[in-house]
């Protein structure tokens, strides 16, 4: 655990949010989920008791040590209760007036000392961190999805963020046992920015009729050497998730190679935004998921 961070404070209950409360609470960490609904604070508290649960089947971690992490993790729709934290995490949706009512909120609950990050996996740190009332103590920590899975951590530093934060957040993040990669502040960071011009690619190649979905997730798989085609990543991430990353390269960049293919626009208006909505690349309604081209 961190020397001087003991209580994180995650904010959303969703995949990302319970991913990294799911982790810190393994740590040792006490952990407390905000979300504006009991509901999606029970669903998300279900959802890292399963994965803790599948762990214990799988070996991986003992009923004691189960039952102790998930001692460790509270929620509430009540953003007072934020109060204690050291660190709060913001893990809501990937858009930047979403985060910026959120900050205008949680900052005057949070102790003077205590620091903010952001999850976002393609917005500007420096930006996000003038919203708050803490720029040098605001920075990136970006997680990969599943959290519990992946490895990696973007770490990324605004213009105001100070050496003490950026050095809590990398002790923090070493003690989840997870690997640190330091990103400048960019738009969409290292990763993504890497990783959606490929889908962003793919669905060109999909949609000029190059190949269908099932040849081209097919000659990426075995060809690339890559675990999941990009297509199926894609619906994996959300339709609306990659769309809203190739905005942020197309305008923050300003360079037309970062252009979203228009089929992709078509089904995050269609709502077909992969595994999470039944439908995307893949329609996942049936016993076996069904290329939907």
């Amino acid at each position: 655990m961190s020397a001087v961070l003991k209580n994180i404070g995650i904010i959303g209950a969703g995949q990302m949010g319970c991913g990294i409360a799911h982790v810190s609470a393994a740590a040792g960490y006490r952990v407390h989920i905000y979300d504006l609904s009991q509901d999606r604070i029970e669903s998300g508290l279900a959802t890292i008791n399963g994965n803790l649960a599948r762990l214990v089947t799988n070996g991986k971690m003992t009923d004691e040590e189960r039952k102790a992490t998930l001692s460790r993790i509270s929620g509430s729709a009540d953003v007072n209760d934020l109060a204690p934290s050291d660190l709060v995490i913001e893990a809501a949706t990937e858009d930047e007036s979403v985060k910026r009512k959120i900050y205008s909120q949680v900052c005057p609950v949070m102790k003077p000392e205590a620091l903010l990050a952001t999850n976002t996996s393609s917005l500007s740190i420096t930006r996000l961190a003038a919203a708050t009332d803490r720029a040098e103590r605001f920075m990136g920590i970006h997680f990969m999805n599943p959290v519990p899975v992946m490895k990696l951590v973007e770490l990324v530093r605004g213009i105001a963020t100070d050496e003490k934060t950026f050095t809590a957040a990398k002790e923090f993040v070493g003690s989840l046992e997870k690997t640190v990669t330091v990103a400048e502040d960019f738009p969409a960071f290292i990763v993504n920015r890497i990783l959606l011009p490929m889908i962003n690619e793919a669905i060109y190649t999909l949609y000029e009729g190059v190949g269908t979905v099932d040849a081209i997730d097919t000659a990426m798989k075995l060809g690339a050497n890559h675990p999941m085609g990009p297509l199926q990543l894609a619906d994996f991430i959300g339709l609306d998730t990659c769309l809203s990353i190739m905005q942020v390269l197309h305008d923050g960049l300003a360079d037309s190679k970062y252009r979203p293919c228009p089929l992709l626009v078509k089904y995050v208006e269609a709502g077909w935004l992969g595994r999470k909505s039944g439908r995307g690349f893949y329609d996942y309604r049936g016993e076996v998921p069904v290329p939907t081209r």
